[in-house]
């Protein structure tokens, strides 16, 4: 059984942990540069001072993942669209973890007004797109070419879920 709950500084090199290899040696995101301590603490702290939160999922008592929200584009028009970031390490695919992190991305975002969330999944992940599919995700577009990682374009595929 997994444990969520907002992240602590404590839970921050775990964080890291998850994340370096994810940005560092795959195309689920199209980010290839590491996030750092300090910029950790600024992208949760910033997602934070606008009223998001960072959750972390916990395994046996170790972070095995985590999910957080921001606005999905700047201006007034967005305040009520939403996009989420989802990680897990590889110890939680596959037990529900993914599930519980959305749950909870989801349940913070609709109880601060939120009315739509957007997942911008790349086109290679398939294990993301049939995941986001699985909780309710509606495909909404596929945008050609539209990320750039190891020296190739990649397509971004956007999915939506009404809150």
């Amino acid at each position: 059984m997994s444990l969520i709950r907002p992240a602590t500084p404590e839970d921050h090199p775990a964080i890291l942990d998850i994340w370096t290899p994810v940005i560092r040696d795959t195309t689920v995101t199209f980010v290839s540069e590491l996030k750092t301590p300090e910029s950790l603490v600024e992208y949760i702290d910033g997602r934070r001072a606008r009223g998001r939160e960072f959750f972390v999922a916990e395994l046996e008592g170790a972070v095995a993942g985590f999910a957080s929200y921001d606005q999905f584009r700047g201006g007034d028009g967005y305040v009520h669209a939403m996009e989420h970031t989802i990680i897990l390490g590889p110890a939680a695919r596959g037990r529900g973890i993914g599930r519980a992190l959305m749950q909870a991305v989801e349940a913070h975002a609709r109880e601060r007004g939120a009315h739509t969330m957007v997942a911008g999944v790349s086109g290679e992940n398939d294990a993301g797109i049939a995941f986001h599919a699985a909780v309710g995700y509606e495909p909404c577009g596929r945008m050609p070419q539209s990320g750039r990682k190891f020296g190739r374009w990649l397509d971004l595929v956007l999915m939506q879920k009404i809150l």
